[in-house]
């Protein structure tokens, strides 16, 4: 089944041992749901986050993996659940997107002031920040996935402006890596740390000048207390890639979050160098001063497993 003597995958590096004893596990438990796996290997592992919840994402990223590179055999997709393969009942962002109000056009100090709603799971505020990310945003987005927090912004009359999406850093980036200065083990230990700024929206009909670099401004003050509540730990620095030929990146500077390089346009999977996905630039905002210190001391606040 295996090719190589080790395959490393979701910061994790496997034997070829490791590979056949998981294939053991799955074939002696005929009855467990690819879920079930994923959930074993994470107790088994203690694969944690920070905050101590299992890696269940993660562990089944892996998988995925493994059974598309290696030929690991996974339980059979249960036909309840063929439509969402890892048991989620339903997808998200899954409510119609309603017609295009009017354009609202007005002065930031006439819609103060503005509400910040949390998307939990199950919300009325994240099903309507997703339908928007999907009608709306270049990207799209079909649901969101493991550490992340959404936000809905709205004005004072309740009326929708805009939506935020952060959630778990790029595994590497070499220009965020060197504005860090980190090695790979320290990067692997703090990567938790740093929030993935994917997604922003300002809705197509809200014409409003600086609001923006406003919202940028006022989501890190979010974060800062937020992302502790919701997940455990604090942030250090956040991250934003934004695709150079849509966007220069004017609010971010104006909100003085830091250009730090471009992408190569090189993915993963790429393998003879040659660009395949749009060039990026990459902004960097840190929310701790010692954010350098803090990131490349092993372990950040408790590690990441």
């Amino acid at each position: 089944m295996i090719a190589n003597e080790s395959i490393r995958a979701q910061g994790r590096t496997l034997s070829r041992s490791d590979l056949a004893a998981l294939q053991d596990l799955i074939d002696e438990h005929p009855d467990w749901s690819r879920h079930g796996v994923a959930k074993e290997l994470c107790e088994r592992w203690d694969w944690r986050t920070p905050a101590g919840r299992l890696k269940t994402f993660a562990a089944r990223s892996l998988l995925l993996t493994l059974a598309r590179r290696q030929g690991l055999r996974l339980p059979s997709v249960r036909e309840a659940n063929r439509r969402s393969p890892w048991g989620w009942r339903r997808p998200e962002g899954t409510q119609a997107i309603p017609p295009l109000p009017p354009v609202l056009e007005a002065s930031l100090e006439s819609l103060q002031p503005l509400r910040w709603q949390l998307g939990p799971y199950g919300s009325m505020a994240r099903e309507r920040a997703l339908a928007y990310l999907r009608g709306y945003h270049y990207l799209g987005c079909h649901r969101p996935v493991g550490t992340h927090l959404l936000y809905l912004i709205g004005d004072a009359q309740e009326r929708d402006l805009a939506v935020h999406l952060v959630g778990a850093a790029a595994w590497q980036c070499a220009a965020r890596d060197r504005y860090i200065g980190w090695n790979a083990r320290e990067r692997a230990a703090g990567l938790h740390r740093i929030g993935n700024h994917s997604r922003f929206l300002i809705l197509p009909w809200v014409r409003v000048r600086h609001l923006a670099s406003h919202l940028l401004g006022e989501l890190v003050a979010r974060l800062a207390v937020d992302w502790p509540v919701q997940h455990g730990w604090p942030l250090a620095l956040l991250e934003s890639f934004v695709e150079t030929g849509r966007f220069k990146g004017v609010a971010y500077q104006a909100a003085n979050w830091r250009k730090v390089g471009e992408t190569t346009g090189r993915t993963r999977q790429e393998k003879e160098h040659r660009p395949q996905a749009p060039r990026k630039s990459v902004w960097m905002y840190p929310l701790e001063k010692s954010f350098r210190d803090d990131l490349r001391t092993l372990g950040g606040c408790g590690g990441a497993k």
